[in-house]
């Protein structure tokens, strides 16, 4: 699969998910069928795979490493793919970096280890800073800093100090609350080599474009990849009236994914894209996570069709793939 050189982190990225039989063994034809989806949207820059939204967390090594063989198969000589590195240990974070740079990832989304909370990214800096050095000494990747908004957040000064101090990284994507977020574009914008920041604050996703946000990297962009390119393009071209309308379309799916409790975020846009028809059914989760209730299943079907993106002729209850549930 050929890398795409020279590829720098921008505009509008989707976190994909990923697809399991009811053995919860990977539908890698599903799974396919939805990365071409994605790639094929008009404004898409890239694809990640193996974050977030693809339950990386449930998925080991080897189903990493033939995620990025299933992915580079299906839309690797078209589209750039970013490969997300998640792990608790530096060592194990650099083995996954160099499989996705022989697998021909364009680009690393590095995720903070969890290992760095309880004080230790706030009391030891050079923790985190370590830990992206040592990812960049196994691989020329240019890497995506994946900046949480919660304990294992780095501090800024942190943040700016792996920047400056590992070369390989391009962007960050960020996670922050809207006045650190701010801050994030305009110190890394100002930096002697600029970083781009790109938005994962779906929920008010106007207001980061607004704030400079060189893009977005997120996994409802696996459902509304379409209305998050165009209100990319509207920001960027200052259409106001057009960012507007769109932005009330993506309230509705916003609402929905990103509501209590936060962390079934993922496993609802696996139910919309059930009910839109982009994933054959039912939609499986890997545990922990759980299946969704009938009621909450229903409310996500109310809210594309709201949003006007619900699968052709079905509304809400009468949703043909809701009743398959």
């Amino acid at each position: 699969m050929p890398r795409f050189k020279d590829y720098v982190p921008h505009g509008v990225i989707p976190a994909t998910l990923t697809a399991f039989d009811t053995d919860y063994e990977f539908d890698w034809a599903e799974t396919r069928r939805h990365l071409a989806f994605a790639a094929d949207i008009d404004g898409v820059t890239a694809i990640t795979v193996n974050g977030h939204a693809s339950e990386v967390h449930a998925c080991t090594f080897d189903e990493q490493t033939r995620m990025m063989s299933e992915a580079g198969e299906e839309i690797g000589d078209r589209m750039p793919l970013i490969c997300g590195v998640y792990a608790d240990g530096s060592h194990q974070a650099a083995r996954i970096a160099k499989m996705a740079e022989e697998h021909g990832a364009s680009a690393l989304l590095c995720f903070p280890p969890h290992s760095l909370g309880m004080g230790g990214i706030q009391r030891r800096p050079e923790m985190g800073v370590a830990h992206m050095k040592m990812i960049a000494d196994a691989t020329d990747l240019p890497m995506i800093v994946f900046q949480y908004s919660n304990e294992v957040a780095y501090p800024l000064d942190t943040l700016v100090q792996i920047c400056e101090d590992v070369p390989n990284v391009k962007a960050i994507k960020d996670w922050s609350p809207p006045q650190v977020h701010e801050r994030h574009i305009k110190t890394l914008h100002a930096l002697s080599r600029p970083i781009n920041v790109l938005s994962t604050n779906s929920a008010w996703l106007m207001s980061s474009l607004a704030m400079g946000a060189d893009g977005l990297l997120s996994g409802a962009g696996s459902v509304i990849a379409d209305l998050q390119s165009e209100l990319y393009q509207a920001v960027q071209a200052k259409d106001l009236p057009k960012a507007q309308e769109l932005a009330d379309r993506i309230y509705h799916t916003t609402q929905v994914f990103y509501c209590d409790p936060f962390g079934d975020m993922h496993n609802r846009m696996k139910e919309a894209l059930v009910l839109l028809g982009r994933q054959d059914g039912p939609a499986v989760v890997r545990p922990p996570l759980m299946k969704l209730t009938q009621v909450e299943i229903a409310r996500i079907a109310e809210a594309m069709t709201a949003a006007g993106i619900a699968k052709e002729g079905a509304t809400g209850l009468d949703s043909p793939a809701l009743a398959a549930e």
